[in-house]
């Protein structure tokens, strides 16, 4: 018979494997952004508020926040490290300098908040039942927000009526990912990572049901072209990868 803490392991690390993938999905971006040696009309924003987010989930993820969940660490501490790496590349090739101010003044507001909500924590709560409760607020809050970027996108496909935009690998993964973190969640039942989860797995189901409904009438000559500009989901919602 297997242990409730046993599956939970084993279920976190297929999470942390299919949030790697949703992770990796901007280097296509960044693979074109490097070979043009120049951003054109990329932008940076989603990939700012993803580090944030990385941040808030890697603390709520601490011994001191919420004990047993390396797993929510370890994710996400990748995830950091590779949006900073996008966000480098992007300087970087930023000719016009366009974003790079922006980038800059994005990152410094978010430690600045992030050592802010650290310090409150330790100092003001002294039990893991509140200092959860209190970052696993925020952690849900910018999870949510994180949606209002590809709520666009199934806006432009109920419009054009065509998934050209809305690729299926992505939209899958997204699904996936969702349900794989909600039984995570329900294993060893921790209300946030349910949330933030619970809402990505039924993201995950519309995007899929859209696509369903409408690939069919999705132009031939844009089934195989999808511009990266216009799905920068920020390893979209790998965000609520955990």
């Amino acid at each position: 018979m297997v242990s409730a803490e046993t599956a939970r392991n084993v279920v976190g690390i297929i999470g942390n494997i299919i949030s790697f993938g949703l992770f990796l999905s901007p280097v296509p971006t960044f693979y074109r952004i490097c070979k043009k040696k120049d951003v054109e009309e990329f932008q940076p924003y989603p990939y700012v508020v993803t580090v944030m987010n990385c941040l808030f989930w890697i603390f709520y993820g601490l011994p001191i926040v919420k004990p047993d969940s390396i797993l929510v660490v370890t994710i996400n501490g990748v995830g950091l490290v590779l949006e900073l790496i996008y966000l480098t590349i992007f300087c970087i090739f930023d000719k016009q300098n366009k974003g790079r101010k922006k980038v800059g003044l994005g990152l410094t507001v978010e430690v600045v908040f992030m050592a802010a909500i650290i310090v409150t924590t330790l100092v003001a709560f002294h039990t893991h039942e509140k200092r959860t409760l209190f970052v696993g607020i925020f952690c849900d809050v910018f999870n949510v927000m994180m949606y209002a970027s590809p709520l666009a996108i199934v806006k432009k496909v109920v419009t054009t009526k065509s998934v050209e935009f809305m690729p299926l690998y992505l939209s899958l993964a997204n699904f996936l990912n969702g349900c794989v973190w909600t039984a995570y969640a329900l294993i060893k039942f921790d209300i946030f990572i349910l949330v933030s989860n619970g809402l990505g797995a039924l993201f995950g189901f519309l995007q899929l049901v859209l696509y369903a409904c409408y690939y069919k009438t999705t132009p031939k000559h844009g089934s195989d072209v999808v511009k990266p500009s216009e799905i920068q989901l920020p390893a979209s919602n790998a965000a609520s990868r955990v």
